[in-house]
């Protein structure tokens, strides 16, 4: 990233007297206000986030052109204020300055106030997050970033205390109204920042990929690992479900046993600790120590989806009963309370209850033991319950500190024993938990995080053949094509109460065309390739920079802002941009396109020289690189037992492949000519160049060693 105009803290203070300082503590006895005194503009809108502040005090407009001509009209700031319905913090502030009637006043007075669900406006959070971060170096949320009439920012910061925030209202309301062009010319020097973050040159350099190049990039991330509790060596702990993932592959292909060992234990200390609903299932957004334990509560779809993905892919590697048990109860967590009753998958769960963050998810001693009766010594004992699993006032964060078999073997106890007792008590657990005020629900679906659920459901199957897991991603995956569809062709990016909003972002094209290629890796039905293929030509047309050979996040067909970034860096979610050059290398080879495979590699070679000095936000753009320079192979595999021996791959962990498949015949080029009469057979293939043909998985998964 690019900081040659990052504006220090002192620069933005000399602008706006009394507008620094730090993050303060939220007032722990204030409590939420019900009555509705007030309503405002966001009474009409649908997502969950926006309607929290439907009645307070503030003066709300949602994004759009109305509020922006008002404050030209009135030569007022703009306030960008950007949250999600899960965010604590965002709950802290709204409790504290926005459903305050005296700092609602100032805001409404001096400013027009505009309230942006980050998840509905991916778009613009990115544009008003790189401008906090220029200058303050830091971001998250809530974001409130203030802005000329014209959107151009020049002003922000995270969550602001009370008096924090009203001393800064007025400072800045007094600024603009007395030094107006001394405003402006501070905007103006963050917008040429804002431009330099995205600069991506187009790299000519026709230099192969090396796996020297990729070993130097590895080097420098292993001196950041935590070898004794996994993941990174600081705290707070973001699983980066996309880092793990090339970890794994890296680690299978070099056959590096410390890299293996790394990636096995973070595995396993996410799955043990705190992050993980041990009663419920489904993970926690992150966790704030080292140790895995005291997650930030909400539950987010994209975390637990892509934590499917990669549990998944760790059990063909490492075979582990624990991460099947993982995926299960994971994915029948977010059957039971994420997925509606058409098929779609809601986007979160709140981190707060009773005005409390993780209240619904922690246990006093005396509740487990009025819950459970005479299953609770097992359960303090499996659980850690007053040693490791003790938090905050007497409360407890349920969670393990040894795998199923050894705690067996240290209890007298068969696995099978000890399963059924853990289970008869995370039910008991689970019903007296229904009693508490549970988190609240954000219903809205996202395509681009539902697409992330597909992939997971495939991913899933592949791993344990159960087609139920294969069922649901097909629905899901007909539900975006048939109800989020755009009459061009294109897709929307959100859904709710059967209405499909907001033209789509890039992330939902390139997750969406990953999704597909996995259905197609796992049913070898083509219309998945299809829509594909059709998917990725609109984002070509719609998204393309052709100067930069990189993709804008946003659409040509989009009303524009004051930047059209470029996402890049990989972060809880992959960058859009590394997702696609992935897509494009898959459906490149799918359906034997070059230009897709040459577009894919120039993205790849645009940031390669990058990639070591930030390795964490780089892994899906490394997860491309295994393919060029380690063997990749395309699996094919036809006749009338195709499927069941595409199944039977499940034995073996095989990271760099493609698989193809038919039972009768396809016009797909990989599969021509290789479909041999009564016979079901498997070709094993480098560059289409294939192997003499076989007709078992073992003799195959030879060819590939």
């Amino acid at each position: 990233m690019h900081r040659s105009y990052l504006l220090s803290p002192a620069i933005v203070l000399a602008l706006f007297t009394g507008c620094g300082g730090t993050i303060g503590t939220a007032d722990p006895d204030m409590q939420d206000t019900t009555a509705h005194k007030h309503t405002n503009r966001l009474a009409k809108e649908t997502s969950p986030y926006l309607l929290q502040h439907a009645h307070n005090p503030v003066d709300w407009f949602p994004w759009g052109t109305e509020a922006f001509d008002s404050a030209k009209e009135q030569n007022k700031l703009v306030l960008v204020s950007v949250g999600y319905s899960s965010c604590h913090w965002c709950h802290v502030m709204e409790r504290e300055s926005f459903e305050n009637d005296s700092i609602a006043a100032i805001m409404n007075e001096r400013f027009i106030c505009i309230k942006v669900d980050r998840e509905e406006r991916p778009d613009v959070d990115q544009v008003y997050m790189g401008a906090v971060q220029l200058m303050s170096g830091r971001g998250g949320w809530p974001l409130n970033c203030f802005t000329l009439p014209d959107g151009r920012p020049v002003y922000g910061g995270t969550y602001f205390p009370p008096d924090q925030w009203k001393q800064m209202l007025q400072d800045l309301g007094t600024t603009w109204k007395h030094e107006p062009d001394r405003v402006r010319s501070y905007a103006d020097q963050l917008q040429k920042g804002i431009a330099e973050l995205d600069l991506i040159t187009l790299n000519s350099d026709p230099a192969p990929f090396t796996r020297k190049e990729l070993e130097a990039y590895v080097d420098s991330w292993e001196g950041q690992l935590d070898r004794e509790h996994g993941g990174p060596d600081h705290a707070p702990k973001f699983p980066m479900p996309n880092n793990y993932l090339f970890l794994l592959r890296h680690a299978w292909l070099t056959n590096d046993s410390g890299l293996k060992r790394h990636v096995e234990l973070t595995l396993d200390k996410m799955a043990f600790g705190g992050l993980f609903d041990q009663v419920g299932g489904g993970f926690a957004r992150y966790s704030t120590d080292v140790l895995w334990k005291v997650p930030h509560f909400e539950k987010m779809l994209y975390d637990n989806a892509q934590l499917v993905s990669l549990y998944s892919q760790a059990y063909l590697a490492y075979r582990k009963p624990e991460y099947r048990r993982v995926v299960e109860r994971t994915l029948s967590f977010l059957e039971r309370e994420m997925r509606s009753p058409e098929g779609a998958y809601y986007s979160a769960l709140d981190a707060d209850s009773e005005g409390e963050e993780g209240r619904f998810y922690v246990w006093t001693e005396s509740e487990l033991k009025a819950a459970l009766g005479e299953d609770h010594p097992i359960a303090a004992a499996y659980y850690n319950v007053g040693g490791a699993a003790l938090w905050e006032e007497g409360r407890n964060i349920l969670l393990r500190t040894q795998s199923d078999a050894e705690f067996a073997k240290r209890n007298n106890l068969s696995e099978e024993q000890l399963r059924q007792s853990i289970d008869r008590i995370n039910q008991k657990l689970y019903q007296m938990r229904k009693q508490r005020v549970a988190p609240g629900l954000d219903d809205k679906s996202l395509v681009s995080w539902n697409a992330m659920m597909v992939e997971a459901y495939c991913d899933a199957y592949e791993a344990f053949g159960t087609t139920a897991y294969l069922q649901q991603a097909r629905t899901t995956m007909d539900l975006l094509l048939g109800k989020c569809r755009r009459s061009d062709g294109g897709l929307w990016h959100n859904y709710k109460n059967d209405k499909a909003t907001i033209n789509g972002y890039l992330e939902d094209y390139c997750f969406t065309i990953e999704a597909l290629t996995a259905l197609y890796g796992v049913t070898f039905e083509e219309r998945w390739l299809k829509d594909a293929d059709v998917l990725m030509a609109y984002a070509i047309a719609h998204f393309h920079d052709r100067t930069s050979a990189m993709f804008h996040f946003t659409s040509d067909l989009d009303p524009p802002l004051v930047a059209r970034r470029k996402e890049v860096n990989d972060n809880v979610i992959p960058a859009s941009n590394s997702s696609m050059a992935n897509a494009l290398f898959m459906l490149g080879h799918l359906l034997d396109k070059p230009a897709y495979l040459l577009m894919s590699e120039q993205m790849l070679q645009n940031v390669k020289g990058q990639m070591k000095d930030y390795p964490t936000g780089y892994s899906n753009w490394a997860r491309l690189m295994l393919g060029h320079v380690f063997p990749f192979y395309e699996i094919a595999i036809t006749g009338p037992e195709c499927l069941r021996l595409r199944q039977e791959f499940q034995v073996s962990y095989v990271p760099n492949r493609i698989f193809l498949g038919t039972a009768s015949g396809s016009e797909l080029p990989l599969l021509e000519n290789k479909v041999l009469e009564g016979s079901s057979t498997i070709f094993v293939c480098e560059n289409k160049v294939c192997q003499l043909p076989v007709i078992s998985v073992g003799d195959a998964l030879k060819q590939m060693r």
